[in-house]
């Protein structure tokens, strides 16, 4: 990452090159800026995490959804969703949060529940995601409006 000064020298435009690594500390050259990450970063760094709340009809599911910051649309990396849903919890295995979102989850917990579900949905203002969800397989069952909670 690089930030510019201009410094004026009698008349004279000269533009002063500054570098920041991805912690934010000041570096000496470009490469250092761009260099891999160092041994110290942690794969934390690579994760964070959200809370959804999915609304369909009088059922609410509760999502906490940990994704890679650093992709766009966001790389779902694992969560679950907590309740509101039959046989919770239900460990989240992977999607996409960006435009649109999707999310992947097999149920972990006990019942004669489906053993998967998929949901799926399109961005809206304010944060939501309005879309479908369906089990075993299908995304189209059942209509849903999903809050982002973070």
């Amino acid at each position: 990452m690089t930030t510019q000064a201009r410094k004026q020298k009698s008349g004279q435009s000269r533009t002063e090159h500054r570098f920041h690594n991805p912690q934010g500390a000041e570096v000496k050259t470009r490469d250092e800026a761009f260099a891999a990450p160092q041994a110290e970063v942690s794969a934390e760094a690579l994760s964070t995490e959200c809370k959804l709340t999915l609304h369909s009809g009088a059922v609410t599911f509760v999502l906490e959804v940990k994704y890679n910051p650093n992709t766009y649309p966001h790389v779902v990396t694992g969560g679950q969703i907590t309740s509101g849903i039959c046989g919770a919890p239900w460990d989240i295995t992977g999607g996409a949060i960006g435009e649109t979102i999707r999310l992947d989850a097999k149920r972990a917990g006990q019942g004669s529940c489906a053993n998967t579900i998929t949901i799926v949905g399109e961005y809206q203002n304010p944060p939501a995601y309005r879309g479908t969800y369906g089990f075993d397989g299908a995304t189209s069952s059942f209509k849903h409006t999903t809050r982002y909670e973070c």
